[in-house]
């Protein structure tokens, strides 16, 4: 692209000036020969001197030599079109003319076809098809289409091809019509602070949609403001072709500027400020912590106090201050003891919300030990201070612990003690000692014993001595003891604030004495009425333990003599026996057979065991066959007793249930006889004398209760009655219609307004209207009603109440309840 410079005189004659080009690679040269020439002022003017159109000739076709296709050559190549994009015209503007040679002796009709002619986007490219002459109807954009491909067709008029297509190549030259444009319209970056120049810190990037081999896509970047300008207005630079931000001064610190602002500017025409297109974007450079602050203490010494034996408690709160980002490893604080405590009784942790040191118990302390705790303790950061730091990595401080005394449990020792005495001690021998101590040694104070767990109730505890002494025989055979242990538990108290108490286990470790004598197992068996085929294999159980127990020595007893005249026993070892029968018959039944049996134990023990030997009769396998061999052998007498019990209950409990629901139904029925017939009130009309005609006024008419309309006529009425009640003719009221599904609710809505209809009713019976009862004649022994009189005169009484009686007392209370008048 050639420019102008400056302004300058152009003449009317054609100005040249040559431009040469060489390949950097090939150091190969062009050179080209450039005329400028003044724009005609008006369209006529350029129709006064025709611009001279290109032609372009189709190549001549081959010829035949010798009986062979030969090619001729030609001097020409047919060159690509160049045409600026976004001309101003005017519209068609001529290209180039096409044409053959043979148009000299033919009729030719000229054609081109391609993307822009007969394909999309069609029209942009015509043709003359009569002179060739082809043009472009519009103007063209280069980054839509860079470049056009057509075809140029000759045919005669009948349509036949008379030259081989030709390739046009049309090619659109860029315009600088297109100013850069960035990617991101803010840019963020970091970089970390003490950043020393030259870092790197982010890539910003603008494009530009014009033809980047040309000048018009060749972008340069600079910057053109930086907010704030603090430490230097020229903290950052940036690469004018890459679009690379680096430091380009020392002084990033972020406690102090923690975000930098610059504006980028991206210029096209290789940053030419005069022709180059250009835009702006934002980008926003963090600055990123590093460890450049380490913590510090607020104190030199902190203090705290703990109750002794105490765990998990937090004893002091260290606080540090840290000038790097907060809840970032350059700020989170590490805390370690590096001295005064030895055993590990304390650590500390990390509050990570306001990054204090909680100083916490890990291990019990005593009082009577430690009274107090000085500890060393150094804080740190997560990760190490970044290089070239002045300041020490850490920080350290004291921590005084005062440990507080608090009154604290007795203790038995040893826990448990064992002791080791012989079964069978008398109740009131004193066993041990078994006493508790007291860990508070600078607290004054008394310790009481109790009994605590004791399951057999054998031992006593002196309250303030300890002393252990028997109050029942101790026996090892007891369900109570446990592999010839027995084991009792102990309370130690002392009477400090708050009072604190201990718990001891005292086994004893019980030594076995011959006190029991050893019984006969099984205690009931079965035989047959022959010695032969089997016999009773019996052993002995004792409770004690060896050497008091077996081996044993079997025998029978000399009484009763039927005994050793019926049964002989063989001592087959020394835990086992041998009963067989000694006759050779004896007849099926339960036998009790008494035997001797002595363990070893010095001196040795004897029982006299009994054995119930059920005989039966035997099968030739040796088994009984009677029917009741089920029950004798597989059911012991308290079993079979049991069972009979609980049939006998169960019948009477039956019998005195069927007793019971008998004397029911009697009772029942003599309370209905007990009631007279005329008496029981149950579903019958009482009758009660009342003044009228006899026993013919006995019989109501109970019709008159109902609605008027339901009233029988007086046609109909039975014979004997005497009251003649007259209807008086009034137009019916309209009672209140209760609805097809009533509410519960309404229910007394409905009965209230039903009653206020039929007080207001004077159709409704009874009506009033006179009454003809029956005459009874003349005179009375009575005497005249007359001489009663009240205590006050009919004309002081107040009759008002009438009133409020209804419709039905109208007529009284227009007679007595209207005052003097």
């Amino acid at each position: 692209m050639v420019y102008a410079v400056r302004s300058f005189p152009l003449s009317s004659e054609h100005s040249k000036f040559l431009i040469y080009a060489q390949d950097k690679e090939t150091q190969e040269k062009w050179q080209v020969a450039v005329k400028l020439s003044l724009k005609p002022a008006s369209p006529e003017e350029s129709v006064k001197e025709p611009r001279e159109i290109e032609e372009i000739v189709f190549p001549r076709q081959l010829t035949k030599h010798n009986g062979y296709l030969q090619r001729q050559k030609r001097d020409w190549v047919i060159p690509p079109i160049n045409l600026p994009e976004n001309s101003r015209g005017p519209f068609p503007q001529e290209l180039v003319r096409i044409r053959s040679d043979r148009d000299k002796n033919l009729s030719l009709r000229y054609s081109v076809t391609g993307p822009g002619a007969d394909q999309p986007p069609t029209g942009i490219f015509i043709i003359n098809p009569i002179s060739g002459q082809l043009s472009v109807t519009k103007p063209l954009d280069r980054e839509l289409i860079a470049r056009f491909h057509l075809r140029a067709h000759a045919v005669d008029i009948n349509g036949n091809q008379v030259e081989n297509p030709i390739d046009i190549v049309i090619n659109v030259i860029d315009m600088n019509d297109n100013r850069p444009e960035f990617l991101h319209q803010v840019w963020n970056g970091t970089v970390p602070e003490g950043s020393k120049p030259g870092t790197y810190v982010m890539t910003v990037t603008a494009i530009d949609a014009d033809d980047p081999n040309a000048l018009n896509g060749m972008l340069r970047y600079r910057i053109l403001s930086q907010a704030p300008s603090t430490p230097s207005p020229n903290m950052f630079t940036i690469n004018n072709e890459t679009g690379d931000i680096i430091t380009v001064a020392a002084g990033l610190d972020r406690e102090k500027v923690q975000q930098y602002t610059l504006i980028i500017q991206a210029t096209d025409m290789e940053g030419n400020p005069t022709y180059g297109l250009s835009n702006t974007a934002t980008a926003v450079i963090t600055v990123t912590d590093v460890n450049d602050n380490p913590p510090e203490f607020t104190a030199m010494t902190f203090y705290g106090e703990v109750p002794e034996n105490r765990v998990d408690v937090i004893v002091a709160n260290l606080t540090v201050t840290d000038k790097d980002q907060p809840h970032t490893p350059a700020w989170n604080a590490v805390y370690r003891i590096s001295g005064g405590d030895p055993t590990g009784r304390f650590a500390i942790q990390t509050d990570p919300n306001s990054n204090d040191g909680l100083v916490t118990v890990v291990k019990p302390i005593d009082f009577e030990t430690n009274r107090m705790f000085v500890l060393t303790v150094a804080a740190e950061n997560q990760v190490p201070l970044a290089k070239g730091i002045q300041h020490p990595p850490q920080s350290t401080a004291t921590v005084s612990v005062t440990v507080i005394d608090v009154n604290e449990n007795p203790y038995f020792a040893p826990n448990p003690k064992i002791i080791r005495q012989e079964e069978g001690l008398h109740a009131g021998t004193m066993l041990t000692t078994f006493t508790a101590q007291d860990p508070d040694r600078y607290m004054q104070q008394n310790i009481r014993y109790a009994k605590l767990s004791d399951p057999a109730n054998w031992l006593k505890i002196d309250p303030v001595n300890g002393q252990i002494t028997t109050i029942a025989v101790l026996d090892r055979e007891s369900p109570n003891v446990k592999n010839n242990i027995y084991n009792a538990t102990f309370l130690a108290s002392d009477n400090g604030i708050p009072p604190m108490s201990g718990t001891g286990t005292l086994q004893i470790y019980l030594l076995d004495i011959n006190d029991n004598a050893p019984q006969v197992l099984p205690q009931e068996a079965e035989t047959c009425e022959t010695p032969d085929p089997n016999a009773i294999n019996i052993t002995a159980l004792d409770y004690d333990i060896d050497p008091n127990a077996g081996p044993f020595a079997f025998d029978l007893p000399l009484s009763p003599v039927t005994i050793k005249r019926n049964w002989t026993i063989t001592r087959l070892n020394g835990d086992f026996a041998q009963l067989n029968l000694k006759i050779k018959f004896l007849e099926a039944g339960i036998y009790e057979v008494p035997i001797i049996i002595t363990d070893s134990g010095n001196p040795p023990k004897s029982n006299i065991s009994i054995l119930r030997v059920k005989v039966c009769q035997c099968d030739s396998n040796g088994d009984c066959t009677d029917v009741d061999r089920i029950v004798g052998a597989g059911l012991g007498t308290g079993a079979i007793i049991a069972i009979l019990l609980c049939i006998i209950i169960l019948l009477i409990l039956v019998l005195m249930f069927v007793v019971w629901m008998k004397r029911r139904d009697k009772e029942r029925q003599a309370k209905q006889l007990l009631i007279d017939p005329e008496d029981d009130v149950r579903d019958n009309i009482l009758k009660y004398d009342e003044e009228g005609g006899g026993e013919e006024d006995q019989d109501y008419d109970l019709s008159q209760l109902q609605q008027p309309d339901t009233v029988e006529p007086d046609a109909i009425k039975p014979v004997g009655i005497r009251r003649l009640d007259e209807r008086p003719i009034h137009a019916e009221p309209q009672y209140p219609v209760r609805s097809a599904a009533p509410h519960p609710g309404d229910i007394g809505d409905f009965i209230n307004e039903g009653l206020k209809a039929a007080d207001s009713d004077p159709t409704a019976p009874p009506y009033d209207s006179l009454l003809v009862f029956d005459y009874e004649g003349s005179g009375s022994t009575a005497g005249s009603l007359s001489s009663l009189n009240s205590s006050s005169s009919g004309g002081e009484q107040d009759y008002d109440y009438l009133n409020d009686w209804g419709p039905r007392f109208k007529k009284l209370a227009d007679m007595y309840g209207g005052g003097d008048d």
